[in-house]
């Protein structure tokens, strides 16, 4: 018993340590910005990569959660006669969750590997070391562009999505169960409200901040050789899409209570 404890204490203390780091690494970040230091250069290739090379995957996954809840939706909603609040229920489900949620994991997946895959075989190949010897710093260097780049590109790609998931939604609802789209769109002005779309920007933007964060301190703390880049570029993609879940349920709480 007294073992199971020791256990869960080292867990959390560890779990406390990782998260000191993040925020340690995200005050310097943002200590580099607010005084000008950004590679904007960099920062916009970054925004190429990691943004508009990510929107077809992340398009072509929000658009088929869109029709699935489309699909559920439709066919209970004429079982009961309510087919009116099917486009608003789509619309609010893309908007709030969904969409930001789910571009999030795609960009972990993808974005967030290659950032961390990337710094960590700098760090491996004693890159970042060379960095340090010139006396340029690594963050600066580094990590404030690609923070920069998902923070900027994150809202956009999640925007993106709302929008594909609607219609898809709107496509299977009508292919489906015969709702017209004038229902559909009806039922999403008089349903939908401009702060699920602006909360919903809100979560893009935080889940890009914490992708960027997770995946650059990865890099950082990559171990010795090829094994010690393919753990950080694992460690990288669990942790962040951890973090997304968790700080979603902490920020819908927050950003739309239940009265």
């Amino acid at each position: 018993m007294i073992e199971f404890f020791e256990y869960i204490g080292r867990v959390v203390f560890s779990l406390l340590d990782y998260l000191g780091a993040l925020f340690a690494l995200f005050l310097e970040t943002c200590s580099w910005v607010l005084r000008g230091a950004v590679r904007w250069g960099l920062t916009v290739q970054q925004m190429a990569f990691l943004g508009v090379d990510s929107l077809l995957i992340v398009v072509l996954t929000t658009t088929a959660a869109g029709m699935v809840i489309a699909l559920q939706l439709a066919h209970i909603a004429v079982q009961y006669g309510v087919v009116s609040v099917v486009g608003g229920g789509v619309a609010i489900s893309m908007a709030r969750e969904l969409g930001p949620m789910l571009t999030a994991v795609v960009v972990a997946g993808r974005g967030g590997s290659a950032i961390a895959a990337e710094i960590g075989t700098m760090k491996v190949s004693e890159q970042i070391s060379a960095l340090k010897c010139m006396a340029v710093n690594p963050v600066k260097y580094l990590v404030v562009p690609r923070v920069l780049a998902l923070v900027l590109m994150m809202p956009i790609l999640t925007l993106f999505s709302m929008i594909f998931g609607t219609i898809g939604g709107a496509i299977l609802a009508y292919q489906s169960a015969d709702i017209p789209y004038e229902v559909f769109w009806n039922s999403i002005v008089s349903l939908t409200a401009l702060s699920d779309v602006s909360y919903g920007l809100l979560k893009g933007v935080v889940f890009g901040l914490e992708v960027s964060l997770v995946a650059c301190y990865q890099g950082l703390n990559t171990g010795r050789g090829a094994a010690g880049v393919g753990n950080s570029t694992t460690s990288s993609v669990v942790a962040a899409t951890i973090i997304i879940f968790i700080s979603n349920y902490l920020m819908s709480l927050w950003l739309f209570p239940v009265n």
